[in-house]
């Protein structure tokens, strides 16, 4: 009986677990190591979140615990912000630095710097990616900005394409503050089209500055954060700061300048081959947009979009497609970004499935017609 009721039972499979490993890590100064930390230890919690570990300091050795490849995951992050602090590539540490370290750790096929393990110029960059400003040091904190930051440094136009919170158009500020205050360009122009109004702009109250101030906000924005406010206000006052709807670019050639065309997601291709052709000898540009957030009439074809496929090989053209993965934003700008990715691939496949379908039953239809005839 025994042995007809051990045969009938069915045994149970143990799922094979994930062998645990446990490592350490010792920091030689201690000061440094506490920044490193963060209050109350904030920055080895949200990197223990972040890759899925445990983590637990004493003094300076920190002791991590998890998966073999997340445990060198977070002792990779740990040493190299460490260096980054000793190196005083930056001055302090906080979660949205781990965050980024985090980010910049992760692999990535297809990526030259996709090496968890690498040193530390590889994974952040070196100091050569450090846009310095009047206010602060900016690093990129996603591997696309990364190459954007790298691309800016090496072409004479580039194009910066992804969704919100990607850091487009705060990096190419950024950039362009540096190179001002650096004397490697004259003056920056920075310029969006004006499209919720339809440059129609007639309707709305006060001056011409009143009524096109709303539109090139994030921009003002952006350059506040860069540099002192009073900086921003002198350098407008001489002309070396200058902030104008696309309609103004028009029979210009922009010389010794650094050019940034946001939101050209809204161009058309007659306003974006305009404005391409103002690049003057000596001069930047860079054109940021999001493909999937046009606001132009339904029929018209976005000029950034048609600038993409024109200029494809063009050689000397950087180009730099961002995705949900380099949101730096708020992480729920991550999450949102993500549902809408996901709603328009369903969207999508549902549309192709009607469209198959509606195809196959012309097809039948067609076919009973034929063979009643």
């Amino acid at each position: 009986m025994s042995a007809t009721t051990e045969k009938a039972k069915s045994p149970i499979k143990k799922q094979k677990q994930t062998p645990l490993d446990t490592d350490q890590i010792e920091f030689g100064d201690n000061a440094l190591s506490q920044l490193l930390y963060g209050p109350q230890a904030q920055n080895l919690v949200r990197l223990a979140e972040g890759t899925g570990t445990e983590i637990s300091s004493r003094g300076s050795i920190v002791v991590v615990r998890g998966a073999p490849q997340k445990v060198s995951q977070a002792k990779t992050v740990l040493s190299q912000l460490y260096a980054r602090l000793r190196d005083h590539e930056i001055d302090r540490v906080d979660v949205e630095t781990v965050d980024a370290a985090i980010r910049l750790s992760e692999p990535d096929e297809g990526n030259p710097w996709d090496d968890p393990a690498a040193p530390t110029a590889n994974m952040f960059g070196g100091s050569e990616l450090v846009i310095q400003t009047k206010k602060r040091r900016i690093s990129p904190r996603s591997k696309r900005q990364k190459d954007y930051v790298k691309a800016m440094l090496e072409h004479e136009l580039v194009f910066g394409i992804g969704p919100a919170g990607t850091g487009k158009t705060y990096l190419a500020v950024a950039m362009a503050v540096q190179m001002l205050t650096q004397g490697q360009v004259d003056r920056i122009v920075l310029s969006r089209p004006a499209v919720e109004a339809g440059e129609h702009l007639g309707f709305l109250p006060g001056d011409l500055k009143d009524k096109v101030d709303p539109y090139l906000r994030p921009l003002y924005d952006a350059l506040h954060d860069t540099l002192p406010g009073d900086v921003v206000i002198k350098r407008m006052e001489r002309g070396e700061i200058e902030v104008a709807p696309l309609a103004f670019m028009r029979g210009r050639t922009l010389s010794h300048a650094f050019v940034i065309l946001d939101e050209a997601q809204n161009t058309t291709p007659m306003q974006m081959k305009m404005f391409l052709t103002r690049l003057g000898e000596g001069s930047r540009m860079v054109v940021t947009g999001d493909i999937t957030q046009i606001d132009l009439p339904s029929g018209v074809k976005s000029g950034l979009r048609d600038a993409m496929e024109t200029l494809d090989t063009v050689e000397g053209v950087g180009r730099v497609k961002f995705d949900q993965r380099d949101v730096v934003r708020h992480a729920m700008v991550t999450r949102i970004v993500q549902a809408y990715d996901e709603a328009d691939a369903l969207r999508e496949r549902i549309g192709k499935s009607y469209r198959q379908g509606h195809g196959d039953r012309e097809v039948r239809e067609k076919a009973g017609d034929d063979s009643t005839a």
